[in-house]
């Protein structure tokens, strides 16, 4: 089982495109997860959170799906969906715990500050639990 973080961004969409190519030459199959976040109930200040992550899952599906039936035939490759909630290092190493991962595939961080606070790339590494794969 290869799990791969996806979270809208072109790092991570190219994660999964990665990752779908490692199932395929494994014949293992593919987790693609998105971890919702969590917000504190007033740090929303009535925005519904949760609808909007909601849509972004659903849209990730959308994506996902529309290219796996593009590169069909192609890019033959089992795969399946999951929503996780928390933040994205917890809500991955909860993924790739409950999934029993044999491996973990996740983007580049594309946030500035994170080349010094430390990206949740670099905690999954660092957690040295499951092979991790960092795709820019």
């Amino acid at each position: 089982m290869i799990v791969a973080g996806v979270d809208g961004s072109d790092s991570s969409l190219r994660a999964a495109a990665y990752a779908a190519g490692l199932a395929r030459r494994q014949h293992a199959l593919l987790a693609v997860v998105y971890v919702q976040p969590v917000l504190a109930a007033g740090t929303a200040l009535g925005v519904p959170v949760a609808e909007t992550t909601d849509e972004i899952a659903e849209d990730l599906v959308t994506q996902i799906r529309d290219s796996a039936e593009r590169l069909k035939g192609i890019f033959e490759v089992r795969w399946e969906f999951h929503t996780f909630r928390g933040d994205p290092y917890n809500g991955l190493v909860a993924a790739a715990d409950e999934l029993k991962a044999d491996a973990v595939v996740v983007g580049a961080s594309e946030q500035a500050g994170h080349r010094i606070v430390g990206s949740v790339a670099v905690r999954l590494v660092k957690a040295g639990r499951w092979p991790v794969t960092v795709v820019p």
